[in-house]
């Protein structure tokens, strides 16, 4: 307490000013001077019983800080009257909260990165092995035929790996929050158009036809660029689920609370199992049967959600998969 130079301050003043007036009071009488003192000592004495229990309180909170910082999860400050310290209390309390919230986010964190590398790892793992292998099959065989079977089955292998550090690289941005989105008005036909145009020859191959019914007016807010890689993911979900001889359905439609985008194929759907798990990274399904790495809807949720939207699957009454996307006015 006497450490604290303001309380040193006061307390000198408070000697003086009791000197001053007890030389004064005994100049008069005795009795006056002994009144000075004892009135001196009394508040003098309060004075510091309180400033010493107030001192008490707060090095009780310093030292439940303290147990904060090193990683304590108890927290107990008993209950105290309004004031000063209720209002420090208060404070403590909530950045308490505060830290533990975050603490459990970064612990949460770490563990999906942890995850996340150990996915990764898996999937670049296989088919670097089987890159591995086919040059050196390349390699000791003799036969050109086959070395040029060998090297196009690499070149397949290499794209696979180039999309999917492409699209890490993408959700690391999205995850970072350091993609600048882009917020004009996107015409949903325009859109739907653009993003349908890398699987034209795909669809044609595959005999798959899309029918679209939206409004040439309608339109929503967002970065357009984006907007198309998300609706590109579920169309080539869509795509792989038909396989052959089906129709992807793309409806749009407005009304005064949001844009609906709505995407149906005629696939298979989904398992009632992989209903919940669709946007979680590197899911593949319960069977391990589906094609590619798991990443793509992950993405789209992310480019969806972080520009205002939403997205829900769901299997369609008839069959087939509805993918369900709105964007409020």
């Amino acid at each position: 307490m006497f450490r604290n130079q303001e309380f040193r301050r006061f307390a000198l003043v408070f000697a003086v000013i009791t000197v001053i007036l007890a030389v004064f009071g005994f100049s008069q009488n005795t009795a006056a001077g002994m009144l000075v003192l004892f009135t001196a000592l009394i508040f003098g004495g309060l004075f510091y019983a309180a400033t010493k229990a107030r001192y008490q309180k707060i090095a009780q909170i310093s030292d439940q800080i303290d147990l904060i910082l090193h990683n304590e999860d108890h927290l107990f400050i008993e209950e105290l009257d309004e004031g000063e310290l209720s209002i420090l209390q208060s404070e403590v309390v909530k950045m308490t909260l505060r830290i533990r919230e975050q603490n459990a986010v970064l612990n949460k964190e770490k563990e999906n990165l942890a995850d996340s590398l150990a996915d990764i790892a898996h999937q670049l793992r296989t088919p670097l092995t089987s890159v591995n292998l086919l040059l050196s099959l390349a390699a000791e065989s003799t036969d050109e035929k086959e070395r040029k079977m060998n090297l196009r089955e690499i070149e397949a292998l290499l794209l696979r790996m180039d999309g999917l550090i492409t699209a890490l690289l993408k959700l690391s941005r999205l995850d970072a929050d350091v993609v600048e989105f882009q917020n004009a008005s996107v015409n949903v036909a325009e859109l739907v158009e653009t993003s349908l145009r890398p699987f034209l020859v795909a669809l044609d191959l595959h005999e798959i036809q899309v029918v679209t019914s939206i409004a040439p007016e309608s339109t929503i807010q967002g970065d357009e660029i984006w907007l198309s890689e998300a609706l590109q993911n579920i169309l080539k979900n869509c795509i792989e689920s038909i396989g052959n001889q089906g129709t992807v359905e793309i409806n749009g439609r407005d009304n005064p609370l949001f844009t609906e985008i709505t995407i149906h194929d005629s696939g298979k759907g989904f398992e009632a199992a992989d209903l919940h798990h669709l946007f979680d990274r590197f899911y593949r399904g319960k069977t391990g049967s589906t094609t590619g790495f798991g990443i793509g809807m992950s993405l789209s949720q992310s480019i969806i959600q972080r520009q205002g939207g939403t997205i829900v699957t769901k299997n369609y009454p008839d069959g087939g998969a509805l993918f369900i996307i709105r964007f409020p006015k």
